[in-house]
């Protein structure tokens, strides 16, 4: 009987080059679920296997936001079904063993499983991953626009609804690019007081058409004071990699305000201590989230129409696909499909 091949976009090696090669497709194992891959977005975060940022073992398949069909099941996996539509996220499986998993917080994982990191991902035909990874996916919401969902949008989601703030709090989100746009809606959906912050006033009508009840320009304005004007903040997130931004932005916390951090700036942040101390106002950092997680932002977002703005391309085109990515220049999110 002839084996099943697949397309894999793989990394050769350490800042190697994307090379689309075709291989066996392995069966999956005990616990394991294998997928066939009908989409699967490209993130930034994507660049720490091909730069190797992480361990890695190479050759590796990038790719952590994944949707497919159930293709075939392992020994002992009895919760999917062949033919059922799943997603995967930045969570891939966690040890169990560690403390934040023997407390409950299996995303805080210290050997946490990452698909495209620790396993090969989704820029493929086929995927093979722990069945405790997988969430389940509305059928209302297309498989171009799950993907994102499971990275940047489990993440703002996921942030804001843990951030303490409750409707109908003022909500700030700080840049409206990738993980921003997202932010915006998921903020404006939950009936926060909703405020946009980016650079140049041109973004101004885009941030209402989001849902965004208030913009600020932070070439125009001073973050900070525009945010007290209105009260003060009860949650800011801050989605740039700019870490003059984030400072700037943190004085317009309200009384017990939280400044959550999504992303990741190369330097470190200036922060006033003592509006920290007397505001008890926090600075705090945040991952994504688990598989219920993910099956929890993708119910709001068939619920409420929150939708990312993707570019999509064939899995063939990955490394141009990626370097798009890579150059900022993608409005909002980038993803692959296969044709399943």
């Amino acid at each position: 009987m002839a084996k099943l091949t697949g397309r894999y976009a793989q990394v050769v090696s350490k800042g190697g080059p994307i090379e689309l090669v075709t291989r066996e497709v392995p069966d999956p194992r005990a616990g394991e679920v294998r997928v066939r891959v009908q989409a699967c977005g490209i993130c930034h975060s994507d660049s720490a296997t091909k730069e190797g940022i992480f361990p890695i073992t190479y050759p590796r398949v990038p790719g952590h936001e994944v949707v497919g069909l159930v293709d075939a099941i392992g020994e002992g996996v009895s919760e999917w079904r062949v033919g059922q539509r799943v997603g995967l996220g930045w969570y891939g499986g966690h040890c169990g063993k560690c403390e934040p998993c023997r407390r409950g917080d299996h995303v805080a994982c210290q050997n946490l499983r990452t698909p495209g990191v620790t396993y090969d991902g989704g820029y493929s035909d086929y995927l093979v991953a722990p069945a405790i990874a997988l969430a389940r996916v509305p059928d209302s919401l297309s498989g171009a626009e799950v993907g994102p969902l499971l990275c940047a949008g489990i993440t703002t989601f996921n942030a804001i609804r843990n951030s303490g703030a409750r409707p109908p709090d003022t909500v700030a989100i700080l840049g409206i690019g990738g993980l921003g746009h997202l932010g915006v809606q998921f903020a404006a959906k939950m009936g926060f007081n909703t405020v946009a912050i980016a650079r140049g006033q041109h973004n101004a009508d885009f941030a209402h058409k989001l849902g965004a009840n208030h913009y600020i320009d932070s070439t125009k304005e001073d973050v900070a004071h525009a945010l007290q004007k209105l009260g003060g903040a009860r949650t800011i997130l801050a989605t740039v990699t700019n870490a003059d931004a984030m400072s700037a932005a943190v004085g317009g916390l309200g009384y017990g305000g939280r400044f959550v951090i999504v992303g990741v700036p190369s330097e470190p942040l200036g922060v006033n201590v003592l509006p920290l101390i007397f505001a008890r106002q926090t600075v705090a950092g945040w991952p994504s989230g688990t598989s219920i997680d993910s099956e929890d932002t993708l119910k709001f977002s068939a619920l409420t129409g929150v939708k990312p703005l993707i570019e999509k391309n064939p899995l063939d085109k990955a490394p141009e696909a990626y370097d798009r990515m890579m150059s900022g220049k993608a409005r909002f999110r980038v993803v692959l499909e296969t044709g399943a």
